[in-house]
């Protein structure tokens, strides 16, 4: 079972994550932030990943630390359930349009932890959501994942619609890459021999 369970406790956030990367999309995540949520839901659903997240944070000061650590025991998950990655695809790219917004993800699950970021928002808020969170989370997510990982706005002028065009290309995105390769069996995906 690809399976893994990260919890993490600071002075600022107590935050547990459980996934399976071989489930059905399935998700129960609780972070005290309704719009954050409702993303991780997103991702969730569509890279077919299980996710339950609890987090408990300092929201009476904002909601940077528990969107930026939330995205580090994410990317910690990942890299536990994925292992040594043998038999992975490794890597996944989509194209995703939701209603006027185009967003494009690309990522490798390489063990080169990079973001590449262009997705300006037109607005600073999603409701009571700070925009500029979206970055902390995905540069978190990258960085503690191991994961090379490029999104960038094609088109788009509602910050709700980018948004969620982000974090569902990326989703799709992961989905192929954390997939079992039926041509390569257990061989790791690079010529190092090592990811």
């Amino acid at each position: 079972m690809r399976t893994a369970r990260i919890s993490r406790k600071t002075a600022e956030t107590a935050i547990t994550v459980e996934l399976n990367l071989d489930g059905d999309g399935s998700y129960d995540n609780q972070t005290g932030i309704g719009f954050f949520d409702h993303m991780l839901d997103q991702l969730a659903r569509h890279s077919l990943v299980d996710l339950k997240i609890r987090c408990t944070g300092d929201l009476h000061i904002d909601n940077h630390h528990s969107v930026e650590d939330t995205g580090i025991a994410l990317g910690q998950a990942l890299a536990k359930a994925l292992g040594d990655k043998k038999g992975i695809r490794r890597y996944g790219s989509c194209l995703l349009p939701m209603d006027e917004a185009l967003v494009r993800a690309a990522l490798d699950l390489s063990g080169r932890p990079f973001l590449m970021w262009n997705l300006d928002l037109p607005t600073q808020k999603i409701g009571s959501f700070d925009t500029e969170l979206l970055r902390e989370f995905f540069t978190a997510l990258a960085m503690n994942g191991g994961i090379t990982l490029h999104v960038e706005k094609l088109a788009g002028e509602n910050s709700h619609h980018i948004a969620e065009s982000a974090f569902k290309a990326v989703a799709r995105a992961l989905r192929d890459a954390i997939e079992r390769d039926p041509r390569k069996g257990d061989a790791i995906p690079s010529t190092k021999g090592i990811l």
